[in-house]
């Protein structure tokens, strides 16, 4: 199942990035400012093989008008996992305060005491669902699939869902 989520993740953020037209120009409005965000949850969530609690701290911005926005983030595990990255994120807004976000960031994870993934290089695909709330700020969920895409000689990926908020920084 987890290589299906990510084939499907993988898919889904290109045909939206860049068929879509991720790298059209959009007016920016005051809902896109750039965004600090900070998520908790769980970290193993489909195999359970290791499962811990997960905390993400994330860095958006908007960026000339347009839809595809870089991102930096960081995530640590109750078991002493960490992963840093850096990659986009494509906002799709469904109507006015419903969005859905898929994003794509590699980066390098350290196992700590927690679920060996097989390399240092992960790659991060994640589906987002926000809600803006009052004054640009969102709350929501996210599933996400780390995978090595086969560069360790293991590479079992792990999903994790968590909530999400984020803050804009205007």
């Amino acid at each position: 199942m987890g290589s299906l989520l990510a084939s499907v993740a993988t898919v889904v953020i290109a045909g939206l990035a860049f068929v879509g037209g991720g790298f059209a120009a959009r007016p920016a409005g005051p809902e896109d400012p750039n965004l600090l965000s900070g998520s908790a949850g769980l970290f193993d969530v489909e195999r359970r093989n290791d499962p811990a609690a997960e905390f993400r701290a994330g860095y958006r911005w908007e960026r000339h008008g347009r839809a595809l926005r870089p991102l930096v983030a960081a995530m640590v595990t109750s078991d002493g996992a960490s992963y840093a990255c850096g990659g986009v994120a494509y906002d799709l807004p469904l109507g006015r305060r419903l969005l859905i976000t898929p994003s794509l960031a590699p980066g390098l994870y350290a196992r700590g005491g927690g679920l060996d993934l097989g390399h240092v290089v992960e790659f991060r695909s994640q589906l987002a669902i926000d809600f803006r709330l009052p004054r640009g700020a969102r709350i929501g969920l996210s599933l996400s699939h780390m995978s090595n895409a086969h560069l360790g000689a293991k590479n079992p990926g792990v999903e994790a869902l968590v909530l999400n908020y984020s803050k804009p920084l205007h």
